[in-house]
């Protein structure tokens, strides 16, 4: 007979598991097809949905579930094209946002708590990836200063743009899911 804290853990581990398979869905899917939407600013950065399924695994499982859906996103990004520098790229993006988002909603799901979640997640995103730019554009793709100089801001402007897709995208199927099965709202523990 299962206990309680067994069902638990491998309601966690069967979400965490389905959740990183829907990342590298959205992945394949959406490279293979044509469909990610590039950015008007910077048309080599592109739009994509890979990102909810994280926050969603941050918002029903927790950091630790949507730590391990970013590696499944690392990996699934290196096996399709063998791009280490895009693949870790993408990682860190994600989980900078959930790392961000994360103690507002360990507190309570309050509308004030979604907000400055949502604005920490986006913002700490931006700063990460800025800085993430900042070193590699110059030492792996040996960009001028100059050029990186005048791609921060609009890289920034992408990855806030993209954090919000994720979070909002993620939200929004958290509520759906929720709704249906409330048991899944206390996975996490309050």
């Amino acid at each position: 007979m299962n206990r309680p804290s067994e069902r638990k853990r491998t309601t966690f581990i069967t979400l965490t598991a389905t959740l990183g398979a829907l990342v590298i869905v959205f992945d394949y899917s959406l490279k293979f097809s044509g469909l990610k939407i590039p950015f008007p600013f910077l048309p080599m950065l592109k739009f994509d949905f890979s990102g909810i399924p994280i926050v969603l695994a941050l918002l029903l499982c927790g950091l630790t579930s949507g730590a391990a859906t970013c590696i499944v996103a690392f990996l699934g990004i290196v096996a399709r094209s063998g791009d280490l520098i895009g693949a870790s790229m993408k990682a860190v993006a994600e989980f900078s946002t959930i790392l961000g988002m994360a103690p507002f909603f360990t507190r309570g799901r309050g509308r004030g708590g979604r907000i400055l979640g949502t604005a920490v997640g986006v913002v700490l995103r931006a700063l990460v990836m800025t800085g993430a730019n900042l070193l590699i554009l110059p030492s792996v793709y040996h960009y001028p200063s100059a050029v990186v100089a005048a791609l921060l801001l609009p890289i920034a402007g992408f990855n806030a743009v993209q954090g919000v897709i994720s979070i909002v995208g993620g939200w929004i199927l958290y509520e759906a899911i929720v709704w249906r099965i409330p048991s899944l709202a206390d996975l996490r523990g309050k």
